[in-house]
């Protein structure tokens, strides 16, 4: 059997190892950067580690970044009384899409998942309760999958002894869907139906 250069292979390999993609996509996207002109390659190439040099998470809410803090912490306009918590940064940028909300957020960068071996340890909560100094609603809009409503449940009874309404973004959302798939009418929604629990 015809086996690929070795260096094709390897750039086969690599782009398997992106979500969603298998081996006839992983083939596609290695045949057209083959066919890309050199310095388009070597922009992508630069732009693969140019973010993995200067990205980072925000110290304060865990939000991609390329500072200490991200550009929605340190907008002194966002109402800090009110975090949104979300699964991952791609969610704050769904959630900014609707143009609605405006305080502020928190990443947990996951949901518990005892399948997977994501236990409440693993996710960012300890410096979510860091922040409620001045806090008076936190929204959970963890994505209403079985493993996004465990985690919101266990951070509404976490955060039942303070003195903060805790809401939940409503089931706008179809079940089992992702927040960065929504449009902008459904998470507004979503956003606006939001209840206590």
């Amino acid at each position: 059997m015809l086996q690929y250069p070795e260096s094709f292979q390897q750039l086969i390999d690599c782009f398997k190892q992106l979500p969603g993609i298998g081996n006839k996509n992983a083939e596609r996207l290695a045949y057209h950067v083959l066919s890309m002109k050199e310095n388009d390659t070597e922009h992508f190439a630069k732009a693969l580690m140019a973010v993995k040099e200067n990205i980072h998470y925000c110290k304060q809410c865990g939000n991609i970044c390329e500072d200490d803090l991200c550009e929605i912490c340190k907008d002194q306009t966002r109402d800090p009384s009110m975090i949104c918590v979300v699964e991952t940064p791609k969610d704050i940028y769904a959630m900014e899409k609707m143009k609605e909300y405006k305080g502020l957020y928190h990443v947990l960068h996951g949901v518990v998942s005892i399948m997977d071996g994501v236990m409440i340890e693993d996710l960012n909560i300890i410096s979510l309760l860091n922040r409620l100094e001045d806090v008076q609603e936190v929204i959970i809009a963890t994505n209403p999958t079985r493993n996004g409503e465990t985690t919101a449940l266990y951070l509404s009874k976490l955060l039942s002894s303070k003195n903060i309404n805790v809401t939940r973004i409503a089931n706008g959302l179809p079940i089992g869907s992702n927040l960065d798939y929504a449009d902008e009418l459904t998470l507004l929604k979503s956003f606006e139906g939001r209840r206590k629990i």
